[in-house]
């Protein structure tokens, strides 16, 4: 009897921690279930998705078969260059917010870039350089290079440009712009090619020509080289083409979408200001504006002993509405750039100032 009694309290012991066990699984299934369902597709989920894989196509990108740097030819039928193009190419179509602010500043910019390049008898396609060195904006890479052709310190003296603590002509559009024609002049007198030029602009004259000489080729494309150089002409020429061919790439942008060139008149100083800020507002400026216009300045003061001459640029009077004009009104926004030399006009330093 007692036997019995133990092995039905044992059984009643096991059964009852099996339906202990039972029911704590059941309720950690409870939250399990709840979710599946609420996660569930509903009909308007169900429709989205079919409309996301109906629309969100994303293609290769062909590469052009008719390809040329500063008239000179690109061989695209190297499995080697067909493969670094459409490396880039890819980059520069579906980056889309740093390509659409490319097109947006190429518009102001490249015209007064390529009216110095034209001067200078450089081929035009080397406007491109600005764009991939810094998206034609004072950029300061990790090595210290600066402005929109990213000059370092030594290249800069070398090409005539003033780097002081308080002038860095390297931010100087129109004058680092004339430096570079410099370089590149140089360089197409060393190398006789315009694409060997263009590339050493990332390696150096006597960098590229240390690899020229070694591997026993002349020709970019045949180059072995650190891997920025080795795409930097390819950068060059995807921009140009995304840049050339905008709605190619998918790139619907209207005139009115790209930024004008802010109309300009130009002033000479040959004396110091000891406040720019006092100076800016005696001319019916601000601070902001004038550092913009010139951000060459690099202190809020110009202390000028020698009396060099300097060239400031001021916006002319009614900039700002003309810009808000033209944002508003039908998508041709007329001349977008300023064709001819601005003028120089006189500008007003008070004694106090000097």
């Amino acid at each position: 009897m007692k036997n019995a009694l133990h092995n039905f309290k044992a059984l009643f012991s096991r059964s009852k921690r099996f339906w202990g066990i039972t029911a704590l699984i059941a309720l950690l299934l409870v939250p399990v279930e709840i979710f599946i369902f609420s996660t569930a597709a509903s009909p308007e989920d169900d429709l989205y998705w079919k409309s996301f894989l109906a629309n969100n196509k994303i293609y290769a990108v062909p590469i052009p078969k008719n390809l040329q740097f500063a008239n000179e030819k690109v061989p695209v039928y190297d499995f080697t260059v067909m493969e670094s193009m459409e490396r880039e190419l890819l980059v520069n179509t579906y980056f889309h917010s740093q390509t659409i602010l490319m097109h947006k500043r190429a518009n102001r910019w490249l015209p007064m870039i390529e009216q110095i390049l034209k001067k200078n008898g450089v081929p035009d396609d080397f406007k491109y350089i600005a764009l991939i060195e810094s998206n034609l904006s004072n950029a300061i890479s990790p090595k210290g290079a600066t402005g929109f052709w990213q000059f370092v310190g030594s290249a800069a003296k070398q090409y005539d440009l003033e780097v002081t603590e308080e002038v860095d002509e390297r931010y100087n559009v129109k004058k680092s712009t004339e430096a570079a024609c410099r370089y590149f002049k140089d360089a197409y007198q060393t190398f006789g090619n315009w694409t060997l030029a263009a590339a050493s602009y990332n390696v150096g004259i006597d960098g590229l020509q240390k690899q020229i000489d070694r591997q026993k080729t002349d020709s970019y494309y045949e180059l072995s080289l650190n891997e920025e150089t080795a795409r930097y002409i390819f950068r060059i020429l995807a921009v140009k083409e995304v840049i050339s061919n905008p709605k190619k790439y998918g790139y619907q942008l209207r005139k009115k979408d790209l930024y004008p060139a802010i109309p300009i008149q130009k002033v000479k100083i040959d004396s110091s200001i000891t406040d720019l800020a006092a100076f800016a507002q005696t001319n019916n400026l601000n601070y902001k504006i004038l550092k913009y216009f010139n951000p060459w300045l690099r202190k809020n003061f110009l202390i000028n002993k020698d009396k060099k001459t300097y060239i400031l640029d001021i916006p002319k009077p009614g900039y700002n509405e003309e810009y808000i004009a033209r944002l508003s009104s039908s998508d041709s926004l007329g001349a977008t750039t300023q064709s001819s030399e601005p003028e120089i006009v006189p500008i007003h330093i008070p004694d106090s100032l000097r």
